[in-house]
């Protein structure tokens, strides 16, 4: 198992919602900063939501209003809520806990 694992991506249809987790399980201390990144094909990895500390939230213009970021309850957890979307989500998405390498990503597969 690496670093950060994530997971909860699919194929869903356009309009539909997905939940993506975040885990770095090998971690004993507290992660505060995490980011969501997106890698449409053909595109280059692009930042899409950011957290710091729990509370402060920053999102992408293109994911705004439709995408939540949070933490979980277990430490070290993280959530990426997509509403909406869009086939323009499709993608690799990528949790991107601060100093910690890259993980495998999920892919998310919007169809209109």
């Amino acid at each position: 198992q690496g670093h950060v694992v994530e997971s909860g991506g699919g194929l869903v249809q356009a309009g539909g919602s997905l939940r993506l987790s975040c885990a770095a399980p090998r971690i004993d201390s507290r992660i505060y900063f995490v980011d969501w990144y997106r890698q449409a094909p053909g595109k280059d990895r692009e930042i899409i939501a950011s957290i710091l500390n729990g509370d402060r939230t920053n999102y992408a213009d293109s994911v705004k209003g439709r995408f939540t970021i949070s933490n979980g309850s277990a430490k070290n957890t993280w959530y990426l809520q997509m509403n909406s979307l869009k086939p323009d989500d499709t993608g690799v998405y990528y949790c991107k806990p601060t100093r910690l390498p890259w993980g495998q990503g999920t892919q998310v597969t919007v169809v209109s």
